[in-house]
């Protein structure tokens, strides 16, 4: 008598994975909205931005930028897209072929006016500041800034607009030399590695050292610092780092020097 073996049961089809999906590199910013404004017959066109509205120390740096459609640098982004080697070589590349102007606002102009309007001031006063007065301006963020020209505020404008992205890169570059700058005026405080940014070993030693005249009074950790330190509230002299210039020299070499008022 033969047996019939037992059918086989046929497996459940496992489900496929997606493949997951690749993170795609973020575009990098373009001249079209300059060039679109060129060919209106709007020119110079500038883009403007600014970098330090965060940190407890050191003022905020805004710069104004009007590139040459003839000469752009390549390789131009959002600072916070670049390593900081990269930064300075594309510093350099846009001083030596851009208009270009800085301003900054010191810790005493942000105790006073708060934070938001000291980043608006030093903006405006770097448009103003630009060798030629542009015709329109695309400023980083949310807010337009007063200057006597259109302007235009572009939300992530440092990612989209190349003339803001070049704006950010020397924002960047200037304030990150002054604050290596006041780091060597108070060693201890770690300026030269974290910027004055709100970090583990900048408040460790905010909490040692005390505040220095260069930090924000009215920040929660360096009032609280003051506070411990019994130095208390009153205006105290500071650095004024009303204006900055960026020199370019003639054998491409760039200094960036601060005008103390």
């Amino acid at each position: 008598m033969s047996r019939e073996k037992p059918s086989a049961v046929p497996r459940a089809k496992q489900p496929v994975k997606p493949a997951a999906a690749k993170t795609a590199a973020p575009a990098a910013p373009t001249f079209r909205r300059e060039r679109a404004l060129i060919k209106r017959g709007v020119w110079p066109v500038a883009g403007c931005d600014e970098v330090g509205r965060g940190p407890l120390a050191g003022p905020v740096v805004a710069a104004a930028v009007i590139l040459d459609p003839a000469r752009i640098p390549k390789g131009i982004n959002d600072s916070k897209r670049l390593t900081p080697e990269r930064r300075e070589i594309l510093f350099e590349e846009i001083c030596a072929t851009a208009l270009v102007s800085v301003a900054a606002a010191p810790p005493s102009r942000i105790d006073r006016d708060n934070i938001l309007r000291a980043s608006l001031w030093a903006l405006a006063r770097a448009v103003r500041a630009l060798p030629e007065a542009p015709k329109h301006v695309f400023v980083d963020g949310r807010d337009r800034i007063d200057v006597p020209c259109d302007c235009e505020a572009v939300i992530g404008g440092d990612g989209l607009v190349l003339s803001v992205a070049a704006a950010s890169i020397v924002a960047k570059v200037t304030r990150d030399r002054l604050m290596r700058r006041l780091a060597q005026q108070h060693p201890g405080y770690g300026f030269e590695s974290h910027m004055g940014y709100s970090v583990p070993v900048h408040l460790d030693a905010l909490d040692r050292l005390g505040p220095t005249v260069h930090h924000r009074r009215f920040f929660a950790p360096v009032a609280a610092a003051h506070i411990k330190h019994g130095t208390g509230l009153e205006p105290q002299p500071s650095l004024q780092l009303e204006q900055v210039e960026v020199m370019v020299q003639a054998d491409g070499i760039v200094e960036v020097t601060a005008q103390v008022a």
